[in-house]
């Protein structure tokens, strides 16, 4: 049985649960991923993967219409896994199970609209204006009235579950692949040439509601402390002001499976979310990231983050660097509780956010799907 997971803009960031996804079914499926890409390659952590990707140029309203026939005959599948509530993912998902009848899943591991949402009324009524983007608000905001439509949905986040139902996959980690004596620390430190410096990594895409700019603020006043950036566009404008800091070191995008080749260089994990529109249903991957490896946490208390860190993380109120560099300061001056954290930060993964544990909610999931709709069409 093949399953065709369906990404909204292979150029994105957004990617990464489309191929966490992907991972997470190819044991048992064969599995592909489909979608448009609005610039010039697949997002460059994904690219070199394992994930097969079949990628079509995106362009705007109304030339995009001419691309919709073609994405929707990718996607093949004899299940349908749409992943966000895009119209170039979900709505091009809609589409293929119209061709031809077969179960379509909606995946939600962001609440899209509050992308959006932010900037006020002038900056909402500006993104209500450009129809031609075929993931601007308006079309969006159709796509979430269509969630209903999906034969069954699957969410990364109580917030998620609460506004739109569905079982809940939050992001998972391979924890056996990603056990923390697998991975060389010093070469990890010797390749980044931060010598006996104390490492706080943030290990992402830095946008602004991530808050590195708090991040980088706090840890101005560490002693004796290196801030790693991993995952930074090293041309963009943030990240020459961040590597203008002489505590911050920028390392630019790397695959997905070199993140815990540098992961493990770092003493603490940084993961300081800010409150906003854009975080109230999102839980970064990048814990998990920390979780699996063993890692030390200090995170802020946003979303579902209290919940996953419970007794495995230190938590702090969101924009606020001087609670964050207390935070930071304690864990990096106590090395042996810090290490005590990450074990039972890694433990916690095992159990409830490992490939194994989301396995066991996804694959029953599809299997039933594929056996009522084969029963229903009678064969």
């Amino acid at each position: 049985m093949k399953v065709s997971i369906i990404a909204f803009d292979l150029s994105d960031n957004a990617t990464g649960r489309a191929d966490l996804l992907a991972r997470l079914l190819a044991p048992r499926y064969e599995v592909d991923v489909v979608g448009p890409r609005f610039a010039d390659d697949v997002w460059r952590p994904a690219r070199d993967g394992g994930v097969r990707y079949r990628a079509v140029p995106g362009t705007r309203w109304p030339a995009f219409a001419s691309v919709l026939p073609t994405l929707a005959r990718l996607a093949d599948g004899d299940v349908l896994l749409a992943s966000k509530p895009r119209p170039t993912s979900f709505g091009v998902g809609l589409l293929a199970r119209r061709q031809r009848r077969r179960p379509l899943v909606l995946d939600i591991d962001d609440w899209e609209l509050g992308f959006f949402y932010r900037g006020g009324f002038w900056g909402r009524v500006g993104r209500l204006l450009n129809v031609s983007n075929p993931n601007g608000l308006p079309w969006t905001w159709l796509a979430e009235r269509l969630v209903s439509r999906a034969d069954a949905l699957t969410v990364a986040s109580r917030f998620l579950s609460t506004r739109f139902g569905g079982v809940l996959v939050p992001h998972v980690r391979d924890t056996d692949a990603w056990a923390p004596e697998r991975f060389d620390r010093a070469a990890a430190r010797a390749r980044l040439g931060v010598g006996d410096a104390r490492v706080v990594m943030f290990l992402g895409t830095p946008r602004g509601h991530k808050g590195v700019d708090d991040l980088v603020e706090a840890t101005a006043g560490l002693d004796g402390a290196r801030l790693v950036l991993v995952g930074a566009s090293a041309g963009s404008a943030a990240a020459r002001r961040w590597a203008a800091s002489e505590h911050v070191k920028v390392v630019g995008e790397i695959p997905f499976d070199d993140v815990p080749r540098y992961l493990i260089a770092a003493d603490v994990v940084a993961v300081p979310q800010r409150a906003t529109t854009d975080t109230i249903g999102q839980v970064p991957a990048k814990l998990f990231d920390a979780m699996a490896l063993g890692r030390p946490i200090v995170s802020t208390a946003v979303s579902m983050i209290p919940e996953i860190l419970e007794s495995c993380g230190v938590l702090v109120p969101p924009q606020n660097p001087t609670a964050l560099r207390a935070a930071l300061g304690r864990l990096l001056d106590d090395p042996a509780g810090a290490a005590e954290l990450g074990r039972r930060a890694r433990q916690r993964c095992a159990e409830r956010y490992s490939f194994a544990a989301a396995r066991a909610v996804l694959f029953p999931l599809i299997d039933e799907l594929a056996t009522r709709f084969a029963a229903s069409r009678g064969t």
